[in-house]
């Protein structure tokens, strides 16, 4: 089979093949099998509860653009008939000027259709109708002319099957207050990727190709890791590409003007949730470009192989960095002793450079945009008290929100420098 890619002189997307739609439909029935509950019975959500996002905190409007890219060295790790890697990401950045710059949604519409059927399954207590998971909307511009100033450059890796979109929270407020994020979908693994257009062997919206939790099978969690370092490293690789000048956008669509001279590559920071956690660690032990590192409750062990064994450690724990990396975990992780080995090797290296910290009151979710909309979903009546302590445990809306957006921006910008 021959793979025609979108080329920037001719953005139109190729049209699907039988075999891409097939693929693709086996792909979305997978999907509605997870824990081996049958999520067939979800109905789309019905717009009775448009969610809303805090407001930034910092004194700059956000400006976002989007960028299609393509890794032509390394094949997709998830289905061997996608020739190379694909990535979108969401480049968040402080503006100039946002008006006539309409505001982005928080999920592409794609992503917001499975979302919402697999949402229940995926966050237990989370209703699977009365949400319409595609109205939120993020405060961020799209296109927005970028506000002049060198500006260093995170990077955020979003927990296992997560859109990239629930970050959107924490990013949109760091680049209110002057820095540049970029986050990132990993295909296959997210829950579902919207590309520009379809190719011959995908369609434009891609599901993901889990069905059960990736920690229960040590091939899936070191294909997903490994995955998710090597598509930071080359997203580190397209930000020098823009400081240089260039586009990294595969189909050409146009830089927003200033953004080039925006970034800074001489310095770079990583933060991830989950299974993103893990990814960023590691991608800061692989790569001296980046400069400080997060880990949002993220394993530094492979699972093991065996019942009653023990998982052989990621090289940032057993060898340890020589750059800071905080890890920081939630009181109400129901897995804290599974975490704890990995972490305390990674504590014990000598020279201070890795440090703790706790959050009391919180659960696994508080460090994403759920902090945020679970309390929302509870209100109107759609979760229970019990499912939303579960999912973002029983901590103030407002304070779970500041808490993590101060804490991130807070430890980068003592280890990066100011903007």
């Amino acid at each position: 089979m021959s793979y025609e890619l979108p080329q920037p002189a001719d953005p139109r997307p190729a049209r699907p093949t039988r075999r891409a739609l097939t693929t693709s439909a086996v792909l979305a029935a997978a999907l509605l099998v997870v824990g081996g509950r049958d999520v067939a019975v979800a109905r789309a959500a019905s717009a009775d509860l448009r969610l809303r996002l805090p407001a930034p905190t910092g004194p700059h409007p956000v400006g976002l653009t989007t960028w299609y890219l393509l890794d032509r060295s390394r094949r997709d790790p998830w289905d061997s008939t996608i020739p190379v890697r694909e990535l979108m990401v969401s480049v968040f950045y402080p503006a100039r000027d946002v008006r006539r710059h309409p505001v982005v949604r928080q999920l592409d519409p794609g992503v917001a259709g499975v979302f919402g059927m697999f949402v229940p399954y995926r966050f237990p207590g989370v209703p699977p109708t009365g949400v319409d998971w595609a109205a939120t909307t993020t405060h961020a511009h799209l296109d927005a002319p970028a506000l002049a100033g060198r500006r260093p450059v995170l990077v955020y890796s979003p927990g296992g099957g997560d859109p990239r979109g629930l970050g959107s929270s924490v990013a949109e407020d760091l680049a209110s207050h002057g820095w540049v994020v970029v986050t990132m979908d990993h295909p296959g693994d997210a829950v579902a990727v919207e590309f520009p257009g379809p190719t011959d062997y995908r369609d434009a919206v891609r599901p993901t190709v889990f069905v059960t939790d990736p920690r229960t099978d040590p091939t899936t969690f070191r294909t997903m890791i490994d995955a998710r370092v090597a598509d930071t490293r080359f997203v580190l690789d397209q930000v020098e590409v823009l400081a240089g000048g260039g586009n990294p956008d595969a189909i050409g669509r146009a830089v927003p003007s200033g953004l080039a001279r925006a970034v800074d590559p001489r310095k770079m920071g990583v933060y991830g949730h989950s299974a993103g956690a893990t990814a960023a660690a590691q991608a800061m032990y692989e790569d001296r470009r980046l400069g400080a590192a997060i880990n949002l409750e993220g394993y530094l062990d492979h699972p093991a192989e065996q019942p009653g064994q023990e998982g052989a450690l990621y090289p940032v724990a057993e060898y340890g960095v020589d750059r800071p990396l905080l890890l920081w975990s939630s009181e109400g992780f129901p897995d804290r002793a599974g975490m704890a080995r990995s972490w305390s090797a990674m504590l014990a290296h000598p020279g201070g450079w890795t440090s703790r910290r706790d959050f009391r009151n919180a659960a696994h979710w508080t460090f994403t945009d759920f902090a945020a909309i679970a309390p929302q979903v509870q209100a109107a009546g759609l979760m229970t008290a019990a499912a939303r302590a579960d999912l973002v445990g029983t901590i103030d809306q407002a304070d779970a929100v500041r808490t993590v957006r101060t804490g991130v921006r807070e430890f980068f910008a003592r280890h990066l420098r100011r903007p």
